[in-house]
């Protein structure tokens, strides 16, 4: 990597962690297609990891409430790591384009009806039923599509969380899907001195990213928070549909 594009990726980390310091999410979503401009993918992926699991441990402190978070959705988060296996093998075996672009399109429809509708709002019964499939779910989409939000960021939007609780949730799932994947990439040989060097150096643009954000979401009501969260949903729907094309 030249001393240009170190600067470019540090650039890149702190934008895409103000984004992710207003809604919780969407780090590796911001990132990774802005690194793709200059870095390959093999070089990319891993470089991003390190900060994104900075910026889900900045935000999940911000958002307090860890412990509560934990005790009421370990299950899920223990169901997505087998799920998270599963779907990076299928990964390997299947069209990448084809499952991004087919998630895209059920992120657009979701958002888009959930923008449209009161929010719709699961029973306590079925929410603990319904914990170890959405876990398991979640695992396998992101390890076979890349990203972390379906179908955990509607079940947790549908239990009625505030902007904090949501924020703690969701990033408790998304730091434990990060931390196998960087396991994975380190022993498919992805990660190198180098890249662990500027990934540590991105933590400083990302923690000044969060606070920005972060500050930011404190002056949002719940109810524009929602609205928040479902549009950049929908754009990252957009943004996996286009592979389509």
């Amino acid at each position: 990597m030249t001393a240009e594009g170190i600067a470019a990726a540090l650039l890149v980390f702190f934008l895409a962690a103000s984004i992710k310091g207003v809604t919780g999410l969407g780090f590796s979503t911001v990132a990774l297609p802005l690194l793709a401009i200059f870095l390959e993918p093999r070089t990319a992926v891993p470089l991003a990891i390190l900060p994104s699991l900075s910026s889900n441990v900045m935000v999940m402190v911000q958002a307090g409430g860890f412990g509560a978070a934990l005790r009421r959705f370990w299950p899920l988060y223990l169901a997505a790591l087998p799920g998270l296996a599963i779907g990076v093998q299928a990964l390997r075996a299947d069209d990448a384009s084809l499952s991004r672009g087919a998630l895209g399109i059920v992120l657009v429809l979701y958002a888009g009806w959930a923008l449209r509708t009161r929010a719709l709002r699961i029973p306590e019964a079925l929410e603990r039923t319904l914990r170890i499939p959405v876990g398991f779910l979640t695992g396998l989409v992101n390890g076979a599509t890349g990203s972390q939000v379906m179908p955990v960021l509607p079940y947790m939007l549908s239990l009625g969380l505030g902007k904090d609780a949501l924020v703690q949730s969701t990033n408790i799932s998304f730091t434990l899907s990060s931390l196998l994947m960087l396991s994975l990439l380190g022993g498919f040989g992805l990660v190198s001195w180098t890249i662990v060097a500027v990934g540590v150096a991105g933590v400083v643009p990302v923690a000044l990213g969060i606070r920005l954000g972060g500050a930011v979401r404190g002056r949002l009501p719940e109810s524009t928070f929602r609205t928040a969260v479902l549009l950049f949903l929908m754009l990252l729907g957009l943004g996996l549909a286009s592979t389509f094309l």
